[in-house]
């Protein structure tokens, strides 16, 4: 089974973190610039093919924007749960994100570079009603998906009774709660932002220490989660630092 990644920014991310299994790299005859030469090198001191093929062979992806690079990579590697926990059991300041039913896979992708951007540890995502790591999320992430753990569980409940038996506070990201500027966020924490369309379930809501929002005028009803995510990861990230 094999996945792709595309764009220049991406592949180079790829091939740098050696996280995934490349087979191969199908580079546009018309694609050209230093990042195209970084590529090629990269990939040839890692072993790792490059074909160059006529332009039209990448233009089948006409949904994405290939940017002339097109890597095909081995299917997606998660971790366990509770390999990642094991993991960072030594860190003070742990910060976990879990992303409660986010679909669209854009908003993921945005929202693991917001992660990869505030230091988060580790991302969980769960194995239903929620978009998996694809090419989509690579693309949107600009490869800073290769610089994070992802950890995939079947029940994000138990996942969350798991955390909490690791002494790990549970945060909720919700409209119209208490105030990020404001809270003081204990640690380890697991952050869970939801869709935009329902928030966090309410099974998982009821499992949380504290319910933070972003402060807004109510000038409309609420931000995109992936802009959210970025203002609440930021200030948690300060407190972090300044700790």
């Amino acid at each position: 089974m094999s996945d792709k990644i595309y764009g220049r920014n991406a592949v180079l991310e790829a091939i740098k973190s050696g996280n995934r299994t490349i087979n191969k790299i199908f580079i546009s005859k018309t694609a050209h610039g230093s990042n195209i030469a970084e590529i090629i090198k990269l990939a040839k001191t890692n072993g790792i093919l490059t074909n160059s093929v006529p332009p039209e062979k990448l233009d089948k992806f006409e949904e994405e924007n290939t940017q002339g690079v097109v890597a095909e990579v081995s299917a997606t590697e998660y971790v366990e749960l509770e390999t990642l926990i094991e993991q960072l059991k030594d860190k003070k300041d742990t910060l976990l994100l879990l992303l409660d039913s986010i679909e669209d896979p854009h908003n993921m992708g945005a929202i693991i570079r917001n992660a990869v951007a505030f230091g988060v540890d580790g991302v969980i995502i769960p194995k239903w009603r929620s978009a998996t790591v694809n090419e989509t999320v690579f693309r949107t992430s600009a490869g800073a998906i290769e610089h994070i753990k992802i950890a995939r569980v079947t029940n994000t409940s138990q996942a969350i009774l798991e955390l909490k038996k690791h002494n790990f506070w549970v945060l909720g990201a919700e409209n119209g709660n208490e105030s990020i500027a404001e809270a003081k966020i204990p640690f380890p924490a697991v952050l869970i932002v939801g869709s935009e369309g329902f928030g966090i379930h309410q099974k998982i809501k009821e499992k949380c220490d504290l319910i933070i929002t972003v402060p807004q005028k109510n000038l409309i009803s609420s931000l995109n989660v992936s802009c959210a995510s970025a203002i609440i990861l930021y200030e948690i990230f300060k407190q972090r630092i300044q700790a």
